[in-house]
């Protein structure tokens, strides 16, 4: 029986209010929308899952997988293809690499996590395929080559919404039309947006010596991010990552290269903080269980059949006289700070952290319950245990010396070698950094360079030649 008038017209815009409501409901839930793949293995979870970096610094996910195909001619001459020629990591049967992940916030973003910065590679012979050394410094990631990479691309007439999504469907990327629609008037152009004012953020970068592989400035763009006043600063922060190992032993110790603060939880947010997350992103369930396995992570042991272990129980003698007190975990000195003047290394990355951005750190978390205020200024460098230090080169805390014997055999560091490199060289204890292969594939390091010096740092070089081979010997087996 149909309805009356008056009725039929009740009931069409009752039908209509119950339309937009659903509608307005599901455009609420997409803007609201923050979901991330969840990895039971927690291996898969360090290496893909998110900690919500994507916040500040994600890269829409059909964007990211056609950067490298359109601005080929931006990357680095280095070997490999894409990503690969900024040191990123693929495995088998993942659209990504090591150290990223997808969040959805709406749209899919790409940001990156702790496997990123520390995961190292390394081949057992210069035709070897690389291993993965979860947890150690990521040798082969070029975080200054990509940063400049989409600075670049920011400035690049090339990077417009047309282009953009022709490449995304030839590259077989789908987008509907309405995702068309949102790429094109909003998500491209903010991209493009956010580009440009990252390149100004980094004016401070010019005249800098280049990161390399391997190589980060840690808090020169806090400065930036915090908006202190950097006139007249031109100082170089740039040192190496740090490995994650045995980080359970690590509480309570002066972290950071400088040892500028003695909190675990707040270098590993300060961290994430760094690699794009904001104070109200920060993925902290995700993170405990990264933290939580990293307390115990064991570094990779050296391989037996190229160990003397006569000469390393000689060495033991001489690390326990030695190097033991700063360098073994228990040690009286461990994780305490060694002034500058005292260990004679290059000073640029210790005055890098200034007063200014002390203050400025400790406002980070601010509304939050675990508000940062552990941050500090020091005087020099600080004692780190040597686990795993085998497979950590290069080495000193801007990575200016490639190997474990160079280190000792003061005369033997060299002024220019190459980094990034990963095929091993079992004897001098680090990776191969000179010669044509390692030319090839590596990086320039000059240590005549600001920030680069490889001076300093003289313990046990002055102990009699035969000492030191047998101490080089027994710091394979830490």
């Amino acid at each position: 029986m149909p309805l009356p008038r008056r009725g039929a017209v009740a009931a069409g815009v009752l039908l209509l209010l119950v339309v937009l409501g659903l509608g307005a409901f599901k455009v609420v839930s997409f803007f609201r929308r923050d979901v991330t793949p969840r990895f039971d293995d927690i291996a898969e979870h360090y290496k893909y899952g998110s900690i919500g970096a994507e916040a500040r610094l994600g890269i829409p996910e059909p964007i990211f997988q056609v950067l490298p195909v359109m601005f080929e001619d931006l990357l680095p001459k280095a070997p490999g293809q894409g990503y690969e020629r900024l040191g990123f990591l693929y495995e088998p049967g993942h659209p990504l690499p090591v150290g990223t992940s997808v969040r959805e916030k709406p749209i899919p973003l790409v940001g990156l996590n702790c496997a990123a910065c520390h995961t190292g590679t390394l081949r057992r012979t210069a035709g070897a395929r690389p291993e993965f050394i979860l947890g150690a410094p990521a040798n082969r990631f070029n975080s200054g080559g990509f940063l400049q990479f989409l600075i670049q691309i920011g400035q690049d007439p090339r990077f417009e919404a047309g282009a953009v999504l022709d490449a995304i469907a030839q590259n077989g990327g789908h987008l509907s039309w309405v995702d068309r629609a949102l790429y094109r008037f909003v998500v491209i152009p903010q991209m493009k947006k956010r580009l440009v004012e990252t390149g100004q953020q980094f004016t401070w970068l010019k005249g800098h010596p280049a990161f390399g592989p391997g190589r980060v400035d840690t808090f020169n763009p806090y400065k930036g991010l915090l908006g202190v006043d950097m006139t007249g600063d031109d100082s170089i922060g740039t040192a190496d990552y740090p490995p994650l190992f045995n980080q359970g032993v690590r509480r309570g110790m002066q972290l950071h290269w400088d040892g500028n603060n003695d909190s675990v939880e707040e270098r590993n947010k300060s961290a994430a903080i760094g690699a794009g997350a904001e104070p109200g992103s920060l993925d902290l369930p995700a993170m405990d269980r990264v933290a939580v396995w990293i307390q115990d992570l064991k570094p990779p042991a050296f391989p037996h059949d190229h160990l003397d272990a006569a000469r390393a129980e000689r060495g033991r003698k001489t690390w326990e006289a030695s190097c033991a007190g700063c360098h073994a975990i228990g040690g009286e000195r461990v994780g305490k700070v060694t002034p500058l003047n005292e260990v004679g290394t290059d000073p640029e990355r210790l005055a890098s952290f200034n007063e200014k951005l002390v203050e400025k750190m400790n406002t980070i978390g601010t509304g939050y319950p675990w508000r940062f205020n552990h941050f500090r200024r020091t005087d020099g460098y600080a004692n780190a245990p040597l686990d795993g230090v085998w497979a950590r080169s290069p080495y000193l805390h801007n990575g200016s010396v490639p190997t474990l014997r160079a280190l000792l055999f003061r005369e033997e560091r060299p002024e220019v070698f190459f980094r990034g490199y990963d095929a091993f060289d079992w004897e001098k204890v680090g990776y191969v950094s000179s010669g044509p292969e390692a030319e090839k594939a590596g990086f320039l390091y000059d240590t005549r360079l600001r920030g680069n010096g490889n001076g300093g740092h003289l313990y046990g070089t002055g102990l009699p030649a035969a000492e030191k081979e047998d101490l080089l010997e027994y710091l394979k087996t830490l």
